[in-house]
């Protein structure tokens, strides 16, 4: 086996020369689970012995791990910093309880969700679920959707500012016109209008079938910084009493983090 790669991949990033190649490495398994070193270095554009070297100091710190078939899967380390992130995370200490509360006063057959953006998407970072069979969610912990589809993205897209705004959609824009079936800027930035004066955001099946969806945006020093929602099926619906507790459930979560402020915790 040759220890080189004068053919870099088509796929390769032309600016990873001068990034860090360890990140990098980390971000190829958004794509999927196992790696070769060998794959690796051609997705790289590096010599096979270059990324050995930073195969193996990701593994020495425990962020990637040799499975039986001698391909690299992500590592241990990952679940001792999401532990670190549940015990420390201003968010989820102050969604929690609001969160309970919240299937307390609507359905206890419902799904809450809290969500913070995460690059062009909304990340679920949280989720508690009714004690009376709730509806099965595959929006677990970890699980990222575009920030245009769902009520959580919505309800967190029409708070942002105009010029993120306008710029998300331009980036966006076909992608949103086939999801949302909007004709234009114009028709978006209406529809984010409505949502941001009715204070929740509400979907039916954009992303499960059968599943409403309402959220509303939680705030911390005047910014948005996520969204909480219930998830429910269809029969259950009760748009204005959900949509009333909702917007509660989002104030309390914004109350709690704004009493951290300047904790440093």
């Amino acid at each position: 086996m040759e220890d080189s790669a004068k053919h870099v991949s088509s796929n390769t990033d032309p600016g990873i020369r001068t990034r860090n190649r360890t990140l990098h490495i980390l971000q190829l398994f958004e794509r999927r689970t196992l790696w070769t070193v060998e794959e690796i270095a051609a997705e790289m554009g590096v010599s096979i012995s270059s990324a050995y070297r930073d195969v193996k100091e990701l593994s020495n710190l425990g962020f990637l791990a040799l499975s039986a078939r001698s391909e690299y899967m992500l590592g241990p380390a990952f679940i001792r910093y999401d532990l670190l992130m549940r015990l420390g995370d201003p968010l989820l200490k102050a969604a929690s309880e609001p969160m309970l509360a919240l299937l307390s006063r609507t359905t206890q057959h419902a799904v809450a969700l809290i969500s913070r953006r995460f690059r062009d998407q909304v990340m679920c970072v949280h989720q508690v679920k009714g004690t009376d069979h709730p509806p099965s969610s595959t929006y677990e912990r970890g699980v990222a959707l575009p920030m245009f589809k769902g009520a959580t993205s919505k309800a967190i897209l029409a708070h942002l500012g105009d010029r993120a705004l306008k710029q998300l959609y331009l980036n966006n824009e076909q992608a949103i016109r086939e999801s949302v079936g909007l004709g234009g800027w114009k028709d978006f930035a209406k529809q984010m209008k409505a949502i941001r004066e009715a204070g929740v955001a509400c979907t039916d099946s954009e992303v499960a079938q059968g599943r409403v969806g309402i959220a509303a945006p939680v705030f911390w020093e005047g910014q948005v910084v996520a969204g909480v929602s219930l998830v429910f099926e269809l029969k259950q619906f009760d748009e204005a009493g959900f949509a009333t507790e909702v917007r509660r459930c989002a104030r309390e979560i914004s109350a709690a983090l704004e009493s951290v402020k300047g904790r440093g915790t």
